[in-house]
């Protein structure tokens, strides 16, 4: 994709890689301003639980203050893989007012703030001895009033695609029912996974890249059916006609944001308990609206048609695909210019930390600068599941 955009084959958008340099300079200042030392943490789900400085793992470890390492790592996963799985966008209208503190959050951090303290209710769990799990007959049995209640979702708050985070959840529950050899034959729960993982390292490490073929593999059947090939849905994979190949995958472009934001956000979990996460830079940017608005927000993606701009566009358009993949090939090209600029080499500041330190919030920043609602430069219709 970035390829043809170099050549200025792409219908919707133009590349102005000069201006690369310009947007590493910006990212850098972001990041210098969010971490001053350059302690960087990795880009996961684990950031948005501290939101409002308030440490809401501590409440979820002193619940567990009982339990063994290897429980509090599956409850840890438990928390995590429903958490970034309902991390889909908001939408600019919706809020979550935190219980007892009283604090706002929306977007990122109010989902998952609503999120821990849904999951912390016991509402996922089917076993009243262990409320602090998220196993299968609880994913199954959630209904969208629980759900709608526990998120604050009224006419005057409303929320993105309920219908679809509920479905979502329930097909997670029939998912880990369904996959045994993954998510345990008895009692199955999502975190599992940990002994999954455990079973697999190999001198006690794993690779980035294993972690996530068995995302793809383990929760390929939660999703919205879309493109198959041989029997799979693909989940987040689209079409794209300058993408040519002479087999199956022959105009498909794959994304898969859900799927690695999830395993960027698995890293922490085991790396607490012990186990070493190799190889993070094989997997990819994020290919959503942050990243991607900051390309077209600091000029390198230009809209050949901006009367886009004030259209709606759904998740499978040619110009939200073209968007979101050269999103991911750009976050690539400006990684090394990010490291020069801070002195530091791929070891020291992968790309998991680039996102973080970095590119998000770099795109959050500029969206604030330029939009009253901060929302993205380029509205997607989504139903919950994806974007």
């Amino acid at each position: 994709m970035l390829e043809a955009g170099e050549q200025n084959n792409l219908r919707h958008f133009s590349l102005r890689l000069d201006r690369l340099d310009a947007t590493a300079d910006y990212v850098v200042n972001v990041t210098r301003r969010n971490y001053p030392d350059l302690s960087i943490p990795y880009h996961s789900r684990w950031r948005h639980f501290g939101v409002g400085g308030r440490d809401r793992v501590a409440l979820l470890d002193s619940a567990l203050a009982n339990a063994s390492s290897a429980e509090c790592a599956r409850a840890r996963i438990d928390l995590v893989v429903v958490s970034v799985l309902l991390d889909a966008g908001a939408g600019t209208d919706w809020q979550f007012e935190e219980p007892d503190c009283g604090g706002v959050y929306a977007r990122s951090e109010g989902l998952a703030v609503a999120s821990f303290h849904l999951f912390l209710s016991g509402a996922l769990s089917c076993r009243e001895s262990a409320k602090h799990i998220a196993d299968a007959g609880g994913l199954e049995e959630l209904n969208r009033d629980t759900f709608i209640g526990a998120f604050q979702v009224s006419e005057i708050n409303p929320l993105v695609g309920v219908g679809g985070r509920v479905g979502l959840l329930n097909a997670l529950g029939r998912t880990i029912r369904d996959k045994p050899d993954i998510f345990g034959h008895t009692l199955p729960r999502i975190g599992n996974l940990y002994d999954y993982f455990v079973e697999r390292a190999n001198g006690g490490s794993i690779t980035a890249r294993d972690m996530l073929l068995t995302v793809l593999d383990a929760f390929s059947t939660i999703w919205p059916g879309r493109i198959e090939i041989g029997g799979e849905n693909l989940g987040d994979v689209w079409r794209h006609p300058v993408i040519h190949r002479d087999d199956a995958s022959n105009g498909l472009v794959p994304l898969h944001k859900l799927s690695q934001w999830l395993t960027y956000s698995l890293v922490e979990p085991l790396e607490w308990a012990g186990i070493r996460v190799a190889g993070l830079d094989e997997l990819t940017g994020l290919a959503e609206y942050r990243n991607g608005g900051l390309f077209i927000d600091l000029g390198v993606l230009e809209l050949k048609h901006p009367s886009a701009l004030n259209e709606v566009h759904d998740i499978d358009s040619e110009l939200v695909v073209e968007w979101r993949a050269l999103t991911v090939a750009l976050l690539d090209r400006l990684a090394p210019l990010v490291r020069r600029r801070l002195g530091l080499d791929d070891e020291a500041l992968p790309l998991a930390k680039i996102l973080q330190g970095g590119t998000w919030s770099a795109g959050r920043r500029i969206g604030a600068h330029k939009r009253a609602d901060g929302g993205p430069p380029i509205r997607v219709k989504s139903d919950g599941t994806v974007f």
